[in-house]
Formats: structure tokens, C-alpha cells, sequence
């Protein structure tokens, strides 16, 4: 059993189409989506169109649910953007994708953790804004009960895996299209991938043990982080530009 999980492509389709493509490089024909895939000052229509022509396997993100599930003034600075850009196809089809779902009868897929779609799992904030590996035991708490050997989130946008005690693989592929961001929840923090290349990850199946191979993609950033900044958002130009937060983009 072979197959690709990508995460929180964030409306960041020249990302997405590099992804695709070295999936495809790699002979891989099965692939799940973990989640937040239109949100962000990019282009959450071409994005969602590409994701809908797709044959594969979807979970809800938290910036997903907050396109469908509330009304346009009470969406974040995200939302808004990507939710002009979406017609009610787009929409529609947002409202039938689960929260969480299992594969194949052997992976868990949810976008955050199994229980809430917008709480870290594999990372933890200090309250003096340092983010850390979260602690083993309280990793295990979230994975009570669930028998997949498997489990994968994103939500974070940082690349990890996890063994838990039991044998279990917690993998995060890190994020397609969305290499830094800053957040005030638990407390203020900067997550930064310290590239701009586009992530996600290849599991693998043999003799009844996973793999785990993190793949970066490079692709166009440039042209995407040129986009956030003419649609105001210079925090994402800046991570699209570089992998972190609060440089200047080269010509600002």
C-alpha cells in the first residue's frame, strides 16, 4: 500500500499543480487531502476546481468549515477573500466532504486533531510564543481509541511524525501551499517552514510497517507571493517569498 497525503494548500494552486505533478513523477495514483484547501489571499477558485476534478479522498479543514458555516462579516481576514471567489458548486460540494474518515480501513484522516479541527496535535505554543514538539502523553490522549496504525493531520503546516508507544505513526506532510503564518491561539506565534517549497508526503506500507518520505517541491512561489501582496496580505508574501514570516518581498 503506497499513496501521497497533501495538507492546507491554502488557494495556492501553482503549488498544488507541482504537488500533482511529482506525485505523479513518484508513480503514485492514490492520494488524501487533509484539509484547508481554498482560505487565503490567493486563488481559491482555480484551486477548488482543481481539488473537485480530482479522484481522491477529502477531510474538512477548520478554514473550510468557517466558509460554510457562518455568515461573510463573521469570517476571518482568510475567508473573505476565497469566499468571493467561490460560487455555490464550490460550496455545495465543501458541505459533503466529513471531518474525519478512515482509509482503506487503515489510515485515520482528520484535519487537526480526531475531536476539533482547530487545536495543534503534534505542536505545542509556550506562552512565551515558542512552538515545541508537543508532549508524547499528550499526543497519545488524542489518539485514544482510534486502532488505525496511521493517523494523519495537518492543520499545523509543519512537517512531522510521530511514533507513539503502542507502535503507532502520527504523520503530519506539512503544508502544500502555505509555508509560514503568524496566530494569536493559544498564544502569539509564528509557525515558519524556512522554505518556500510546496510539501506533502509519500507513506508507504511493507510488511506490516509504515514509511514515512517528507518531499519539498519547488514551483513558482515568486508569481504566489507577488499575488498575496497585490491582495493585501504582505505576512503571506513574505512566507511564500522566503518560508518565513515578516521579511520584506524582494521589491516592496
Amino acid at each position: 500500500m503506497r499513496f501521497a497525503a497533501i495538507a492546507d494548500i491554502h488557494g495556492n494552486h501553482l503549488a498544488l499543480e507541482a504537488v500533482l505533478a511529482d506525485i505523479r513523477a513518484h508513480d503514485i495514483t492514490d492520494i488524501v487531502d487533509l484539509g484547508d484547501m481554498a482560505s487565503g489571499p490567493l486563488d481559491a477558485r482555480k484551486t477548488m476546481d482543481m481539488l473537485m476534478a480530482l479522484d481522491i479522498v477529502h477531510v474538512l479543514g477548520n478554514h473550510d468549515r468557517w466558509l460554510i458555516d457562518r455568515p461573510i462579516e463573521k469570517m476571518g481576514s482568510w475567508e473573505r477573500p476565497a469566499f468571493a471567489q467561490l460560487n455555490s458548486a464550490h460550496l455545495d460540494w465543501l458541505r459533503k466532504v466529513p471531518m474525519t474518515r478512515v482509509y482503506r480501513d487503515q489510515v485515520f484522516l482528520c484535519h487537526a486533531t480526531p475531536a476539533d479541527d482547530n487545536v495543534y496535535w503534534l505542536e505545542a505554543v509556550t506562552p512565551e510564543g515558542a512552538v515545541t514538539m508537543a508532549p508524547l502523553e499528550t499526543i497519545e490522549k488524542q489518539a485514544a481509541g482510534i486502532p488505525q496504525s496511521l493517523i494523519l493531520c495537518g492543520h499545523t503546516h509543519v512537517a512531522r511524525a510521530i511514533r507513539l508507544g503502542d507502535g503507532r505513526l502520527v504523520v503530519n506532510p506539512g503544508s502544500v501551499g502555505s509555508p509560514g503564518y503568524s496566530y494569536n491561539v493559544p498564544y502569539p506565534h509564528v509557525i515558519e517552514a524556512g522554505t518556500p517549497d510546496a510539501r506533502y508526503a509519500i507513506l508507504e506500507l511493507k510488511s506490516g510497517s509504515w514509511s514515512v518520505t517528507f518531499r519539498h517541491v519547488p514551483y513558482d512561489n515568486e508569481a504566489m507571493a507577488v499575488l498575496a501582496r497585490r491582495n493585501g496580505d504582505p505576512e503571506s508574501a513574505s512566507a511564500l517569498a522566503t518560508g518565513r514570516v515578516g521579511r520584506p518581498l524582494a521589491g516592496a
